[in-house]
């Protein structure tokens, strides 16, 4: 039976969970009346001082308790991804195309490059090398995935999942799977190329993707762009119970979720099978989503195809044009976060902060700390006072094996990693 674990995270902090969401199934999750994108359906957005929203009401903003901010390793530009490899070393992708591994997950730890070729990647604006996800059986296999733009005869070509091996000693990879999933649409600017992989509950490979700034591209589920796709990590197959199984177009058949804009970040929630989604909305609504298999999460700038271009002025999901579309869990309203990266704090070690969604922002150089009612409602939102405009444009967040937080900043150079523990 395929669980319910599927939750878009656009934005910044909050997340409401499709009600009663349990079970991983096709067309399953439901809607929460009065969710965060009613408003977003008439285009008004709610705003109440920085705490968003959650089910049509003010998320409360609340203090949070100290915590213990150290910097891992420092030196990096654009880091966009990590990874903790068993040994406890970090492997962390760069997005001008370099690979760089970590010595230990400790301040003071010596950055050095891995040597791989990346000379068909297309570095430039929000493309380049994204996202990164150890394969389960690493290992052995020392294989990961990487989300990448990829040239052909120096032209654009798409987006693209790539399986790589490390040498045994780590000091260089090489491309065993190229591409484990590839025509995902590429954007000659860059823009909205996504890209996030993470490993679901089930062993299936979740890959968020943007929709590169081309009007119909959320809606149309024959093409990959704006969506949550599902796949077999081994083989980049349509993974088994997809809502899609039976169409006769491949690319549909990949699809677990459509109608979104850039999807940013994925997290699991611990002891559950939800899976939540960070997505970037336009200059309002940034969004936290809680997925359901074939659903349609309400995006579309080319309004039923009625216009061109890519107007974005229409709601984040729109419920006057699909009233079936699920609503957001949580919106920002009319603050622009720009959230990326997600993770939930667990391990035991956070107090009253165990449990709680972590989402970070690059516009708003913050770490937004969200408290999920057992739904998936964002209760309350958190931004710890130590990472509050005070590291810069924060990319991703990752749970350590430890329990620590870990956070890439993403200014363009000098960036650092970010360890994060209870103070």
């Amino acid at each position: 039976m395929v669980r319910g674990w599927l939750v878009r995270l656009v934005a910044v902090a909050g997340v409401v969970a499709v009600a009663g969401c349990t079970a991983f199934a096709a067309g399953g999750g439901g809607s929460s009346a009065g969710g965060a994108g009613g408003a977003a359906a008439s285009g008004v957005s709610v705003s109440n001082g920085g705490g968003g929203t959650a089910a049509g009401r003010p998320v409360p903003r609340v203090a949070a308790p100290p915590l213990r901010v150290e910097e891992v390793a420092g030196g990096l530009e654009n880091p966009w991804d990590l990874a903790f490899l068993p040994d406890g070393r970090l492997l962390v992708t760069e997005r001008p195309g370099r690979l760089v591994l970590l010595s230990g997950p400790m301040p003071g730890a010596e950055a050095r490059p891995v040597d791989a070729d990346f000379g068909d990647l297309l570095a430039k604006g929000e493309g380049g090398l994204m996202g990164l996800a150890l394969l389960p059986d690493f290992a052995g296999s020392r294989r990961f995935v990487t989300c990448q733009t990829h040239t052909e005869g120096g032209q654009p070509r798409d987006v693209r999942v790539v399986v790589w091996e490390l040498s045994p000693d780590f000091a260089s990879a090489r491309r065993v799977r190229d591409p484990l999933v590839g025509g995902l649409p590429l954007n000659p600017s860059g823009r909205h190329s996504g890209c996030r992989p993470a490993l679901a509950p089930d062993g299936t490979l979740l890959i968020g993707t943007g929709d590169t700034a081309r009007g119909a591209f959320s809606q149309d589920r024959t093409n990959l762009g704006g969506k949550v796709l599902r796949v077999d990590p081994a083989t980049g197959a349509p993974a088994a119970g997809n809502p899609f199984a039976g169409s006769a177009n491949p690319n549909e058949r990949l699809i677990w979720t459509y109608g979104h804009r850039n999807v940013q970040g994925v997290a699991i929630r611990p002891g559950t099978d939800q899976v939540f989604v960070a997505e970037q909305g336009p200059d309002y609504d940034d969004e936290v989503n809680l997925l359901a298999g074939g659903r349609n999460y309400g995006w579309d700038p080319s309004r039923g195809g009625t216009v061109g271009g890519y107007q974005e002025t229409v709601p984040m999901t729109d419920l006057t044009r699909f009233p079936d579309a699920v609503p957001a869990r949580w919106s920002s309203g009319e603050t622009t976060e720009a959230t990326a990266g997600a993770a939930f704090l667990s391990g035991g070690r956070w107090g009253t902060l165990e449990g709680a969604l972590a989402v970070p922002a690059l516009k708003g150089s913050k770490l937004l700390l969200m408290t999920l009612a057992p739904d998936g409602t964002a209760a309350e939102l958190r931004v710890p006072a130590e990472l509050d405009d005070k590291y810069g444009r924060l990319r991703s967040a990752r749970l350590s094996p430890s329990g620590d937080l870990y956070l890439t900043t993403d200014n363009g150079s000098s960036d650092v990693v970010l360890r994060v523990s209870a103070g």
